[in-house]
């Protein structure tokens, strides 16, 4: 079950483009970038930000995710550190990374990081809306209480 679980959150995950990352107490908008095999998060930086200096520190922190259309609501906890990986820098290249630095993959700014989860608390709601609607009808005319997901830990390696 614990597999199921696990190849269920980096799905969800893998379709949501933005969360909430915990960079020297406060949080920061980010786009991050999955790779469920390697099993990281990586972020794409500026020198001289507070995330560019916590993963220089190898910081532990927080990723908060919460998603509607993907029912995922998550915090993922876990530690940062700079990589000089350009394989990896070629893989999670994108467009919106394009528009922060003028010279592109080679800019003398940019940054990448990693982030190694450690654990993650987990809501996976019903996969659709409608199936929500029908927990909270059903509910409603049975005197139950609504199905609203799945709660669970996962720690990773």
């Amino acid at each position: 079950m614990t597999e199921d679980r696990r190849k269920e959150f980096w799905d969800r995950l893998e379709d949501i483009r933005a969360g909430m990352l915990e960079v020297g107490g406060a949080f920061l908008p980010m786009s991050h970038n999955i790779e469920p095999e390697d099993g990281n998060l990586w972020f794409i930086t500026a020198r001289g930000t507070a995330m560019a200096q916590a993963a220089g520190q190898q910081a532990e922190t927080r990723y908060i995710v919460s998603d509607n259309s993907e029912s995922l609501y998550a915090e993922i906890r876990g530690r940062l550190d700079v990589s000089q990986d350009r394989q990896k820098l070629d893989e999670v290249w994108n467009a919106v990374a394009s528009t922060w630095f003028e010279e592109g993959k080679d800019d003398p700014d940019l940054v990448l990081v990693r982030m190694t989860p450690r654990s993650a608390e987990v809501w996976l709601g019903p996969a659709s809306g409608m199936s929500f609607l029908f927990e909270m009808v059903k509910a409603k005319v049975k005197g139950d209480k609504p199905d609203y997901g799945d709660q669970f830990s996962l720690k990773f390696s």
